[in-house]
């Protein structure tokens, strides 16, 4: 489980009152292995747990959020940060990450229709031949692999145009 040069981040969120709170972050390397996958307890009364709610005892049960803020901040240290619309994600962990390490799919314009993100769903199926999402419950660890995938199916076209 190697910390490579980019690194692919997904979170899955819950519902405080209107406000999203960080239930799980999840990330992946460039060989798609799993460096990082923490569920975290709610900071604050969960008042939907949108698709996760098979997964309220994980998240009961979690790390505190601090703990693992601090552990993906030292995690994306100068390093690429890969994904599907990540300011929701950094904005979710409370993070910043400079916007010339960023490789989001959604931003991406090859990846998108008419100036529009198309979901990542979408993305894998036309780029990876893979079905992802399939279930109620979002999986961020399948979806990570899926944003480092794609990234690195147009790596060489990104960097040369970045």
């Amino acid at each position: 489980m190697s910390v490579t040069n980019a690194l692919a981040i997904d979170c899955e969120m819950v519902e405080s009152y209107n406000k999203s709170l960080l239930a799980r972050v999840s990330i992946v390397n460039q060989h798609g292995s799993t460096i990082l996958d923490e569920y975290v307890k709610p900071s604050s009364t969960v008042t939907d747990y949108r698709f996760l709610v098979n997964k309220k005892w994980n998240i009961d049960n979690g790390q505190d959020f601090s703990y693992v803020k601090n552990k993906v901040a030292n995690l994306l240290q100068g390093r690429i940060l890969v994904g599907h619309s990540i300011h929701f994600d950094l904005e979710v962990l409370q993070l910043s990450h400079p916007e010339s390490k960023r490789r989001d799919l959604a931003k991406y314009n090859r990846l998108q229709k008419n100036g529009q993100p198309v979901a990542l769903k979408t993305l894998a199926k036309n780029y990876l031949g893979r079905d992802i999402q399939e279930s109620a419950e979002h999986d961020s660890v399948e979806d990570a692999k899926a944003c480092m995938d794609i990234y690195l199916k147009l790596a060489h076209e990104w960097e040369y145009n970045f």
